[in-house]
């Protein structure tokens, strides 16, 4: 039954999550902004509205080890294999923005989560701090877009690119939008919660950490939304949107999810050990392996994306067979 649980969990996260990119994408498009921008706005939460769920979830449940292992599972997910999956069908360009604010930005929440963490526990104050820089992020973000929209460059962009036109959309349907993407955030808290009730459980039968589940199948299973999104976006030739999608649900996981989770927890979150001297430390080392490969040439290579996928199996493989 907690398997069956377990599964129906996922399926829950993944079709609400669809839910939310698909009509927030559509809302987006409607109001003229660009590829990059809905990617790492609309698409990367949509995409991280299972990560939030279950974080707030299992704050609430007391189960910290558990969001900790999946944020950090998550982001080792979303840059080594399903960034290296993308660019191994197709290699994909960096756009200017990529390389200016969002690789920054990802890397620097990396590093201030390894920060925060490394004196054994994350308190509601050191949430704030992460819910602040999120904020900040967003209005570069936002920032960035109303430029765009006032660029002349913007049209030759949308034409040449990825987007697709703009919509006319009328009223009806603008609600509509809304509504169903109040829809999938209400199928991904149902989701998330029959998932984390499951996975705590399996981890108690089985005698596995809650770290090593968050780590391995909640992160997986919550990954699948960017999976789906970058791949069906990277064979479409949206290379902006698959981009923009990982980079941005990375930063936002490490900032918005992981923020507004320790607000739903304890004063303090307990860290061990293994958080903070491997796994934390492997994540912000995919992050920064992402600087020298997006700046050598502007692009991601055949060769760097399966050179991603191959250091994920490694990663994987550690976790099952030397963890379990």
């Amino acid at each position: 039954m907690t398997e069956l649980m377990l599964v129906a969990g996922l399926i829950a996260l993944i079709a609400g999550a669809e839910l939310i990119v698909n009509f927030g994408t559509r809302l987006a498009k409607s109001l003229g902004i660009s590829p990059l921008i809905i990617g790492l706005t609309i698409v990367s939460i949509g995409t991280s509205a299972p990560e939030l769920a279950v974080g707030i979830d299992a704050m609430r449940r007391d189960a910290g080890s558990l969001v900790l292992g999946n944020i950090a599972g998550t982001n080792m997910v979303n840059l080594l294999l399903i960034l290296g999956l993308s660019a191994s069908i197709r290699p994909i360009v960096m756009q200017s923005q990529t390389l200016r604010l969002d690789l920054p930005a990802m890397v620097g929440s990396s590093v201030l989560l390894v920060v925060l963490a490394s004196d054994g526990g994350l308190s509601t104050w050191d949430g704030v701090i992460m819910l602040t820089a999120a904020v900040v992020y967003t209005w570069r973000l936002l920032a960035t877009a109303r430029r765009e929209a006032s660029a002349a460059s913007l049209a030759h962009e949308v034409k040449h690119d990825d987007a697709e036109p703009r919509l006319p959309r009328s009223r009806k349907h603008t609600v509509r939008d809304l509504l169903m993407t109040c829809v999938g955030i209400a199928v991904v808290v149902v989701g998330a919660d029959w998932l984390v009730t499951s996975a705590v459980s399996i981890a108690e039968q089985f005698g596995v950490s809650e770290t090593l589940i968050g780590l391995t199948v909640v992160a997986i299973g919550t990954s699948l939304p960017e999976l789906a999104t970058t791949i069906t976006a990277t064979i479409r030739g949206g290379r902006s949107i698959a981009v923009g999608n990982l980079i941005g649900s990375s930063t936002y996981n490490l900032t918005f999810i992981l923020g507004t989770s320790l607000l739903f927890g304890p004063a303090e979150v307990y860290v061990s050990q293994q958080l903070i001297w491997l796994d934390l430390p492997l994540m912000l080392g995919a992050a920064l392996l992402c600087v020298p490969v997006f700046l050598t040439g502007r692009r991601i290579t055949r060769w760097e994306g399966l050179m991603f996928v191959g250091a994920y199996t490694a990663y994987l493989t550690y976790l099952i067979v030397l963890r379990a």
